[in-house]
């Protein structure tokens, strides 16, 4: 778990990357209409999330190093104590609470947030905000902004607005050993809800239902919402990549691709896992799902301290583009291949992307131009896969065939430390499990 005293220590890490007389203001997430009177279940904006742990709309938070503060000044503004709106919407922590429970130098409700913006802005040198995150944000900046500029014989407006998200990313991208404990949670749940879909599976079961199964175990477990929409795609189903209807039924011989991750305290896990919906691989399925294997498991031993994932990328796509030349898929030699990127018609992805809070996680992967070498502390998917279409060109026994095998590793200090081995994905291993 990650402890008030650790959000401290980020707010603080963060004031210190400011330059002197700055006000770094950062908004949280409001509540989203899902139909008409009724929303969605409350999610925090993750940046917010990681520099607060504080999970209620509307909530605002104020940092600043201003030389007239004895040292770093923090403030939370929240959504007052109502206790006709706590019987209809839940219980507030209120503004109070705010300072007595979380530590806030002060805390204000949300009704009074345009005057508090104009007096934290005041005096300031330096605007450090997310501009073009929320429009009502931004008009609650601006507006403030505005007001000072207008009266500039009492008061300063901050002369330079800068984007404080960059140097939040930076920050999230090399996770703490608590983060790494907490996102081990996530994927230890993940991958036994991944296992239990596999003992469910059957001939003629629906996808909606696999995917009740796998949200099943998620919510068991205390973790009760996935990290992304689900996917759970049979047969030729699997050749869309971000597929999520998840309605039909899945016949016989068919391959199922599932992948799916639960959020746990924020953070996310990533799994896919592919296997026959009747336990048994095909020939052709079993020629395929390997050859993606090997591919995965090339990757696997090379990121490391000082890879890169285009690097690592470019071996897989030669073990893809051997094995495809070798199945017959691709009609041409393994390099005319690989210099005209045929290879592209079957795996059209990237081979992974980073992790946390968010599961397409934050932070660059570029430095200077060049691809960013992964350090320790990082969190990665590495997911290559394969798609046949369903085509005349295609041999009958390889059409309509999607296969992707994803695990998340932690880069280390020697290596790195996959996080997902709790879901089997050998041929061997996936067989003997739903034969259970």
């Amino acid at each position: 778990m990650i402890t008030l005293k650790q959000y401290r220590q980020r707010q603080t890490r963060l004031l210190a990357k400011l330059p002197e007389n700055s006000v770094c203001v950062i908004p949280g997430a409001d509540l989203q209409t899902r139909s008409r009177d009724t929303e969605f279940g409350f999610r925090q904006h993750s940046d917010f999330w990681y520099l607060t742990g504080f999970n209620e709309p509307q909530a605002w938070l104020l940092l600043s190093n201003h030389s007239r503060f004895d040292g770093d000044y923090r403030a939370l503004v929240c959504l007052p104590k109502d206790p006709t709106m706590e019987i209809w919407h839940g219980r507030r922590l209120g503004p109070e609470q705010a300072v007595c429970e979380l530590g806030y130098d002060e805390a204000y409700d949300t009704e009074s947030l345009a005057d508090v913006l104009t007096e934290w802005l005041a005096e300031h040198d330096n605007l450090y905000f997310p501009q073009g995150e929320y429009p009502q944000a931004d008009d609650a900046i601006f507006d403030a902004l505005s007001t000072l500029r207008n009266t500039p014989k009492q008061n300063k407006a901050p002369a330079t607005l800068v984007d404080c998200r960059p140097l939040i990313h930076e920050m999230r991208l090399l996770k703490s050993s608590d983060e790494i404990a907490v996102m081990r949670t996530a994927a230890d749940i993940s991958a036994r809800a991944h296992c239990r879909a596999m003992t469910f599976a059957h001939p003629g079961c629906f996808e909606y239902q696999l995917e009740a199964e796998i949200h099943h175990e998620f919510a068991m477990a205390g973790a009760r919402y996935p990290a992304y929409g689900t996917i759970v795609g049979g047969g030729e189903n699997a050749c869309i990549l971000h597929y999520t209807e998840n309605q039909d039924a899945i016949a016989d011989g068919s391959l199922i691709l599932i992948d799916a991750g639960a959020e746990y305290n924020g953070y996310a896990a990533d799994i896919t896992r592919t296997f026959p919906v009747n336990g048994r691989f095909s020939k052709a399925q079993a020629a395929l799902y390997q050859l993606v294997l090997d591919a995965q498991e090339l990757a696997i031993d090379q990121l490391v301290p000082g890879a890169t994932l285009p690097g690592v990328t470019e071996n897989v796509v030669k073990v893809l583009t051997t094995g495809l030349c070798e199945l017959g898929l691709l009609k041409e030699s393994v390099e005319d291949a690989l210099e005209n990127k045929s290879w592209r018609r079957f795996f059209m992805h990237g081979l992974g992307h980073y992790l946390g809070l968010d599961v397409h996680d934050v932070g660059e992967y570029t430095q200077q131009g060049s691809p960013r070498p992964l350090e320790p502390g990082m969190v990665i998917t590495v997911e290559p896969g394969l798609y046949v279409p369903n085509e005349p060109d295609i041999a009958e026994s390889f059409r309509g065939t999607g296969i992707r095998i994803e695990d998340n590793l932690v880069i280390t200090a020697t290596g790195n430390e996959v996080l997902t081995n709790g879901v089997p994905k050998s041929i061997q291993d996936i067989e003997a499990l739903m034969e259970q």
